[in-house]
């Protein structure tokens, strides 16, 4: 009996004891369900998670694809752009000498036409200057005369000539 006054004894009996009931409540099976269930839900997770991978991997192999293309698309853009600007360079160049000519055509022509007016209107001025010094030059032979002989010669000539 000395046995049944040990502590151990009645705590390993105890301990036997709630390990039975354990057993007959199932607690260990569902235990083993729970972790089970705890363990499909991580896999789940897992598997979850490759497939957000895989899709990421995926979609980041297009977009370096669609990168690659824009920066195509760009090259050929500034190649164009180049290009055009170097044709429109040289269609500027081209209308700006075929402008400087035209305008050098109508200062020549300006050029010209002041050329000839100014002329004319030496020409006229030294007509109306020899006109203004020829009658100062008849004005002093009548005034010093009081009969023109070149006036005599020609109105004796125009009798004959009636005849």
């Amino acid at each position: 009996m000395e046995l049944l006054q040990e502590a151990e004894l009645w705590v390993a009996i105890g301990m036997v004891i709630l390990f039975a009931a354990l057993i007959w409540a199932k607690v260990p099976g569902m235990a083993a369900k729970a972790l089970d269930a705890r363990g499909a839900k991580i896999q789940a997770e897992l598997d979850e998670a490759l497939r957000l991978r895989q899709e990421a991997e995926t979609l980041l192999a297009q977009i370096k694809v669609q990168r690659e293309a824009a920066e195509k698309v760009a090259a050929e853009m500034i190649a164009n752009a180049e290009t055009d600007s170097k044709r429109l360079r040289e269609e500027a160049a081209v209308k700006l000498d075929e402008q400087i000519k035209r305008r050098q055509l109508m200062a020549e022509r300006k050029i010209a036409t002041a050329e000839a007016q100014a002329a004319a209107e030496v020409k006229a001025a030294a007509a109306d200057l020899a006109a203004q010094v020829a009658e100062t030059v008849l004005k002093t032979r009548l005034a010093g005369q009081k009969s023109d002989p070149l006036v005599d010669l020609a109105v004796s000539q125009i009798g004959d000539r009636l005849q």
